[in-house]
């Protein structure tokens, strides 16, 4: 499990003082990068291995300007040639889930234009961050 943390800037916010919808898909975004750059892959655009073939957002409770988030991103599925990842944004001083968001990830060779299999080593490395529902 990967954690990161966000303090909501006055501009990601909306005309009622909430967090707006799209904030969080920018939120959720920065912790898949960070969470795959910590499995040890480069973040050079040029040796890139992944594209987003699906994102969500849940939105659970209100979030606002100035509120300090922690964002836990984990591995959820992993498949043949993609991978899931679960994220949870919380109120980093209450505890308070306030979204949960969800990601599939495909694992992709840009020259050839198509997906690949997940290679043994990245398997590995998913699993050691795989979290499984209860």
């Amino acid at each position: 499990m990967h954690e990161i943390q966000i303090v909501v800037r006055f501009g990601e916010t909306d005309a009622l003082g909430h967090i707006n919808n799209t904030s969080y898909f920018i939120y959720l975004e920065e912790a898949r990068i960070r969470f795959i750059e910590t499995l040890g892959f480069s973040l050079d655009t040029n040796r890139w291995n992944f594209i987003l073939a699906s994102t969500k957002c849940d939105f659970i409770s209100q979030g606002y300007f100035n509120q300090h988030l922690l964002i836990r991103t984990y591995v959820s599925k992993i498949g043949t040639k993609s991978f899931e990842l679960d994220h949870d944004i919380i109120c980093a001083e209450t505890n308070q889930r306030i979204a949960k968001g969800k990601a599939v990830m495909v694992h992709f060779n840009f020259e050839k234009q198509q997906s690949e299999p997940i290679s043994d080593g990245l398997r590995e490395v998913l699993k050691s961050n795989l979290v499984l529902s209860s």
